[in-house]
C-alpha cells in the first residue's frame, strides 16, 4: 500500500466525528499492527477533543505555533517562515503507540493567513508521506480542506445522526467537496448513534434528500458514559457496539475496492 492514504471525518457538529476518527484508528492499528502500521492524527477541529478520544495529551497547537511566528516576523522581516513552520511542526507532534497526533488548535485570528496556511498544507503533505494513514478529525464547514490547508482526501467519511440538520450538513458537505481545489476521490456517508429500530427510518429520510447510507453505527451507551467519565473511547471494551460497527467499517476502508 502507498503511504499516507488521507482519510477525513466530517459533519454536523454533535454527530460523533471524534469518536468516529479515535475508533477508525483503533480499528486500523488493530487490523495492521503486525504490518508496523503507524498512524498520522490530525484534529483538526477548533475544540481539540481527539486528544481526550485518544487518551492522549498535548502542550502546543499548529495554530499556537502560527500565532507566534506571525509574530516574530512583524520583527524580523527576514524571517525565514517556511523552515521554522516546518521545524516547530516536528517539535509538537505527539507520539503515541501506532500513532502521531497533531493539534491544529484554535481559527485563523485578523489579518491574512494564505502564505502561512500554504505553508502548513506543503508541511502536512510532506508529514503524509511519513505514514501509512493520515486520519483528520474536521471541523463541520470543512475549513481546512477549502482553505487548502491539508492533502488531498483519498476517503472523506461524512457522519449524519437521526436530526435532519445532519443530513443537510451531509448536503452541503458533498457540494464543498465538489467545488474546492482539494481532490476528494471517495465519500463514505456513516449514520452514528441510531437507536434501534431508527435504522430504515434514517435511511429512508437522508435518501429522500439524495444521499445514500453506507452503513449505520447504532447509539452506544458505553460512548455516552466514557465521555461523561472523560475516559477516552479508545478504551471502549472489544464488543462495544460502537467498536464492533467501526470495525465493520475500519475493514471497508482498508480493503478501498469494497467502496
Amino acid at each position: 500500500m502507498r503511504k499516507g492514504r488521507v482519510i477525513a471525518v466530517a459533519g454536523k457538529g454533535g454527530t460523533g466525528k471524534t469518536a468516529i476518527s479515535a475508533l477508525l484508528i483503533r480499528s486500523i492499528i488493530e487490523a495492521r499492527s503486525d504490518d508496523g502500521i503507524c498512524i498520522l492524527a490530525v484534529d483538526a477541529d477548533a475544540d481539540s477533543n481527539l486528544p481526550d478520544a485518544l487518551g492522549i495529551s498535548y502542550d502546543k497547537s499548529v495554530g499556537d505555533i502560527r500565532e507566534e511566528l506571525l509574530e516574530a516576523k512583524q520583527h524580523d522581516v527576514m524571517l525565514d517562515v517556511r523552515s521554522r513552520f516546518e521545524g516547530k511542526i516536528a517539535e509538537i507532534i505527539e507520539e503515541a503507540d501506532y500513532f502521531d497526533l497533531l493539534v491544529m488548535g484554535r481559527p485563523e485570528g485578523p489579518g491574512c493567513y494564505c502564505p502561512v496556511n500554504h505553508i502548513l498544507r506543503m508541511t502536512i503533505d510532506t508529514l503524509a508521506k511519513n505514514y501509512d494513514y493520515v486520519v483528520i478529525d474536521c471541523e463541520a464547514g470543512l475549513e481546512h480542506l477549502s482553505r487548502r490547508t491539508t492533502t488531498d482526501v483519498d476517503i472523506m467519511i461524512v457522519v449524519v445522526d437521526t436530526t435532519l440538520k445532519s443530513i443537510k450538513t451531509a448536503l452541503r458537505l458533498k457540494r464543498i467537496a465538489d467545488e474546492i481545489e482539494v481532490e476528494v476521490r471517495r465519500m463514505f456517508i456513516i449514520a452514528n448513534k441510531i437507536p434501534g429500530g431508527y435504522a430504515e427510518p434514517v435511511k429512508a429520510e437522508a435518501k429522500g434528500y439524495g444521499i445514500e447510507i453506507d452503513d449505520i453505527i447504532p447509539f452506544d451507551q458505553l460512548v455516552v458514559d466514557y465521555d461523561t467519565k472523560g475516559k477516552p473511547v479508545m478504551d471502549l471494551p472489544e464488543d462495544a457496539p460502537a467498536v464492533t460497527a467501526v470495525k465493520r467499517i475500519a475493514s471497508r476502508i482498508i480493503n478501498a475496492q469494497a467502496l
